[in-house]
């Protein structure tokens, strides 16, 4: 399946969001991921990081997912700076799987920061 199809498909809010269905605040977009501002902040900025291929979780990525999946994380401080993660740092988190607390089976990286955050 090719990502137009992959994105056709995704039943998941993340592919309504990609589809133009549901709008977003998108802070970066390119051919293989797009970041948005989080609807419900967990912190001062809060941002999710998502590959436009569907994968439900990092349990489901393939070796043929490698190429998305470095591009996301080369990206992430770009995206950071963008977001206005520049100084002091941030957070970066994916859950994954019923478990860690994951929403939407769409794999996703939750960027948080903008404010001092509680030790984990």
């Amino acid at each position: 399946m090719n990502l137009a199809e992959n994105i056709q498909n995704n039943p998941t809010i993340f592919g309504k969001i990609l589809r133009g269905e549901i709008p977003a605040d998108k802070v970066y977009e390119d051919d293989l991921i797009l970041s948005f501002r989080d609807i419900q902040p967990k912190s001062k900025i809060h941002v999710l990081v998502i590959p436009k291929k569907r994968i439900v979780d990092l349990r489901e990525a393939s070796a043929e997912d490698k190429e998305v999946l470095g591009h996301l994380m080369t990206k992430i401080p770009e995206i950071a700076k963008l977001a206005g993660l520049s100084e002091g740092g941030f957070r970066l988190i994916a859950n994954n799987g019923e478990h860690s607390g994951q929403e939407v089976p769409h794999l996703h990286y939750h960027l948080l920061g903008g404010e001092p955050l509680p030790k984990l």
